[in-house]
This record gives C-alpha cells, sequence and structure tokens, in this order.
C-alpha cells in the first residue's frame, strides 16, 4: 500500500471546539462532512487521544471554524500540539467568540462557522466519528476556504533533515530515532499513527 496515495483526498482544515461545564478547550481536524440536508446532518472524524473528543461524548455538542488559507502556523502549534487536558487553551486567548450553544468558535482566520448537536458516535478504533445534527452556521469572513494541501505547502514550516535514521511524522514533522517504528506509535505531538510516518532515507 502506498499511503501518500491518501496525500490526494481533498481534506480542510479546522478547529473543533467544546465545551463542559466552566472548560472549554479545542482543536485541529481535517474530516468535517455535510451528509444530507434534509434533515441537515454533518460528520466529523476526531482522534480518542484529543481532550475535545472527551468532552463531545459527554455533552454531545460542538462547534467547527472553517479556517482560511491566512491562518497563520501559530493557531497549529496553539490548538494542535499541546493537549487541553493539560492546559487551558482559551486562558487568555484573545481571537474568540460564542455561538448560541454557548461553545466558542474562532472569528479570526475563519470563515465560518457550524454548531452541532450528536445523534451518534461511531467508533473507528483510533478515531471517533460522530454523526450530528447541524444546528446553527454563520457565514463571518470571506477569506479562502484552507485546504491541507495549502497547509502542507505554504503553512507548515519546512524542516531540516536533522536525522540520517528514523522515521518522520507526515503530519508534524515530528522525528522518530529509532527501527524499526512500531505499529501501535502514536506521535506524541500531533497524535498521527505509524502509518503517518515515512521512514528517513
Amino acid at each position: 500500500m502506498d499511503n501518500t496515495a491518501l496525500f490526494k483526498v481533498g481534506y480542510g482544515l479546522y478547529v473543533l471546539t467544546a465545551q463542559d461545564g466552566e472548560k472549554d478547550n479545542g482543536c485541529i481536524i481535517n474530516t468535517v462532512l455535510q451528509v444530507t440536508s434534509t434533515p441537515l446532518v454533518g460528520v466529523i472524524a476526531v482522534n480518542k487521544l484529543n481532550y475535545t473528543n472527551e468532552m463531545i461524548n459527554k455533552t454531545g455538542k460542538f462547534n467547527v471554524s472553517v479556517l482560511t488559507t491566512e491562518t497563520p502556523f501559530s493557531v497549529f502549534e496553539h490548538f494542535g500540539f499541546q493537549s487541553g487536558a493539560m492546559i487551558n487553551k482559551f486562558d487568555n486567548y484573545g481571537n474568540m467568540a460564542k455561538s448560541e450553544n454557548e461553545i466558542i468558535y474562532l472569528p479570526k482566520y475563519s470563515n465560518a462557522y457550524l454548531s452541532f448537536q450528536v445523534i451518534d458516535a461511531i467508533d473507528f478504533g483510533t478515531h471517533t466519528m460522530f454523526k450530528a445534527n447541524i444546528t446553527n452556521g454563520q457565514v463571518i469572513g470571506s477569506g479562502e476556504s484552507l485546504t491541507y494541501a495549502y497547509y502542507q505547502q505554504h503553512i507548515k514550516p519546512k524542516k531540516p533533515q536533522t536525522a540520517t535514521k528514523g522515521y518522520r511524522c507526515n503530519i508534524c514533522g515530528y522525528i522518530y530515532e529509532g527501527e524499526p517504528l512500531p505499529a501501535d506509535f502514536i506521535c506524541p505531538i500531533c497524535k498521527h499513527g505509524a502509518s503517518n510516518f515515512t521512514k528517513i532515507t
């Protein structure tokens, strides 16, 4: 299997936000789909290691902010490379607002947000797919929606080859130094699995 074939599938990049009591959290995801229009239903996929996954399983609601090509890498570092279980990602974070469901969305670097109410959760091993009613949505900007390909080509910093042996995460650039890469290895930075690593040659 040539895993790079999967990179040809189109993806966007989004900030997924949830709330549990007084705790707000968010993470980066790349799978958001509208699957029907009557009723208005969408699906998202979230890594089970993300604290946001736990919050959605508990509360059954979430928001998705649609990022634009103007989004700086610092947003991905903030929401994708650290865990909300360890820190409060919205402590002193200035670029935020709350929608009708009282969950945060990001008005800066987003062109729209959508609100969801979960109707089913499907276990996909490493990820949970949440099937949810789309309860609200607003256009909040005019920027072009960010694709995963654009992020890879124009936003993600180019990392120098600092190791001659090991495996590099195709998502965040983390390098696992060792041989072989364990089949169940999870990237400590972006939480993706071994299938997303490429051997350094």
